[in-house]
């Protein structure tokens, strides 16, 4: 029985999930609250956005992710001059035997980074689209199956807007949820460096903690994850909420329901349990619903940020009381 048709319980989940953690740490020093969210991501079997500044290491946390999963890995860099070939691939011509051959572009791939995904037209956005919701690809008529597992990482520069081609909010949605890393402390950033002089070398590689069968199994057991009616309600109205603040223009779809769904059952697996609480939801909700929240435009030059509008939402919205929750799920999430 290979790894992908055992059955992978919850605490075993959660170990795994904490080793990849500790050897992604290795290299990509102080974030690990960043890097728990970008795991959750992967491990809730959907597509994550980076948006940051230039140089914090959102290519180094894609890459080092890749090398501790045991996946496949290829980047590709998004230019204003890139086609939606350049991304799926396209037939050529070979001379010597008369007919027209598929070439496999950058996203057939186990995790694909998708750097500085604002730089490219709308056109070349577009082609990630179906890769990213069906998992697959079609060029000239013919359609290709991704292989699994396969996740895109995306990174965008939030605050560089000449020459760039902001996200349709219908492809934002298609990100599972957007996570930044900020700059890090004085005594973190000393340690990077401390760490490349100790290494010798610019490369810092990760060895494999799992493979791709082992990641598989770890999403399957999402679906063991106990999610108590009370607690379903309530991740449903923190999604409502959003369209009802004043504040917002359009607020999170169903999908972002959905997002909080899958990301809350990752989250207490990482903890090791197999039901889901409040804190779960909690911990996801910003990551999961404020880029799918578009603000009316007056609010711009106040400065209100949709991750503010979330966290109004977290405290306006009553969680589910201890007792309206099985005696099993009383608990906060094990650290």
């Amino acid at each position: 029985m290979n790894d992908v048709d055992r059955k992978l319980p919850a605490t075993e989940v959660g170990h795994l999930a904490h080793v990849v953690l500790d050897a992604v740490g290795e290299v990509v020093v102080g974030k690990r609250e960043a890097l728990e969210l970008v795991l959750a991501g992967i491990l809730a079997g959907g597509h994550v956005l980076l948006e940051d500044l230039p140089g914090l290491g959102k290519t180094l946390t894609a890459r080092s992710f890749a090398q501790a999963l045991g996946l496949d890995f290829r980047r590709l860099q998004f230019t204003p001059d890139l086609l939606p070939a350049d991304v799926t691939g396209s037939f050529l011509y070979n001379q010597r035997s008369g007919d027209f051959a598929f070439r496999a572009g950058p996203v057939f791939t186990n995790l694909l980074l998708a750097d500085e995904i604002n730089r490219t037209p709308p056109k070349t956005q577009s082609a990630l689209l179906e890769a990213m919701q069906e998992k697959q690809v079609s060029v000239e008529g013919v359609t290709y199956r991704l292989d699994e597992p396969f996740h895109v990482l995306a990174t965008a520069n939030p605050v560089e807007y000449e020459g760039t081609y902001p996200l349709p909010e219908a492809q934002l949605d298609r990100f599972l949820l957007r996570v930044s890393f900020g700059y890090p402390e004085p005594g973190e950033e000393w340690e990077v460096l401390r760490r490349r002089i100790s290494r010798r070398r610019e490369e810092a590689e990760i060895k494999p903690v799992v493979n791709a069968a082992t990641l598989r199994a770890m999403q399957a057991a999402l679906e063991d994850v106990v999610v108590e009616d009370s607690i379903g309600q309530y991740l449903v109205a923190l999604t409502a909420a959003t369209r009802e603040h004043p504040s917002v223009l359009v607020g999170a779809s169903p999908r972002g329901s959905l997002a909080l769904l899958l990301l809350s059952r990752v989250r207490a697996m990482m903890a090791g349990r197999d039901y889901v609480v409040p804190e779960d939801v909690k911990e996801v909700a910003v990551p999961a619903l404020a880029h799918r929240i578009t603000l009316r435009p007056e609010l711009w030059l106040r400065r209100v940020a949709p991750a503010i509008v979330v966290d109004e939402v977290l405290a306006d919205t009553p969680a589910p009381a201890s007792g309206a929750l099985p005696s099993y799920a009383t608990g906060l999430p094990v650290r």
